[in-house]
């Protein structure tokens, strides 16, 4: 239950269309839902803006089946993350409406049109870091924000990236993944003004140790303003970054319509 479903409820509480006990019925379940097995954080949408999101992974087809069935007669663009086909399958079985995005390895179960705003950026060093950037991709997108998705274009070939700095510059928040070394979030660091969320890969030779020293590099980065995620963490990123996307987007509608207002009035004093 979202925020305009309970002013729904009580708004019908109001107006006589609903009586009290089956109206204190569903609240009842609003902290949330115990399945056995999971309890559904139904309050989330309430206190976050946005439903719980399922990982998929370590849970069964059966499992997932539930806890999407549960959200789903509440809630749109829930996300299911860490997804296979088996489990895209299987939420298709109990909820009709849903997408499959393969890449990203993300289901978005309910999926409804949101209006997207501000602007992200997406950066991979490498294509074999595209899943984990498809990740925080979707994700972001899903939760309202406007994402530009800059591909392929690390240090070792690092004229591609410098090739792309305006579309670096007009973001809000970056999103770097990489991984090998993971040099390149130091990179975009030293470029840009806005935040960098830097998401090591598990992608790279022995001596990555599984996205160890990519974690390590970003962590140890001379570069101002990069924060940084766990490995393969898309997802973590891409939530992160659609927070800080928003509200500087809001932040500067808000201007906008101030210098908007302040300009009408202006020209209202002035007589035109």
């Amino acid at each position: 239950m979202d925020g305009s479903h309970l002013r729904g409820l009580l708004e019908k509480v109001q107006n006589g269309s609903l009586n009290l006990d089956h109206a204190m019925k569903l609240l009842r379940k609003l902290p949330f839902d115990d399945i056995g097995y999971a309890k559904v954080d139904h309050h989330r949408c309430i206190r976050q803006g946005v439903p719980e999101v399922i990982y998929c992974q370590g849970k069964t087809v059966r499992q997932i089946q539930g806890i999407a069935l549960r959200l789903a007669q509440n809630y749109s663009n829930i996300l299911a993350s860490r997804a296979t086909q088996e489990v895209f399958d299987g939420i298709r079985e109990v909820v009709t409406s849903c997408e499959y995005h393969e890449m990203a390895r993300m289901v978005v179960i309910n999926p409804s049109e949101v209006h997207k705003i501000g602007n992200v950026a997406v950066v991979t060093a490498g294509t074999s870091d595209i899943p984990v950037a498809e990740e925080a991709a979707i994700t972001a997108e899903t939760l309202g924000n406007k994402v530009n998705r800059i591909y392929d274009v690390g240090v070792a070939g690092i004229h591609r990236l410098l090739n792309c700095c305006n579309d670096l510059f007009e973001a809000n928040v970056v999103v770097v993944v990489a991984g090998m070394e993971g040099a390149l979030a130091s990179v975009v660091g030293g470029l840009v003004s806005s935040p960098v969320i830097a998401v090591p890969t598990s992608v790279g030779y022995g001596a990555s140790f599984g996205g160890i020293a990519a974690l390590l590099c970003m962590l140890n980065s001379c570069a101002s303003g990069v924060s940084v995620v766990n490995i393969d963490n898309g997802f973590g990123a891409g939530y992160q970054a659609g927070l800080i996307n928003r509200l500087i987007a809001g932040r500067d509608q808000t201007e906008s319509a101030h210098k908007r207002d302040a300009g009408q009035y202006e020209l209202h004093l002035a007589g035109v």
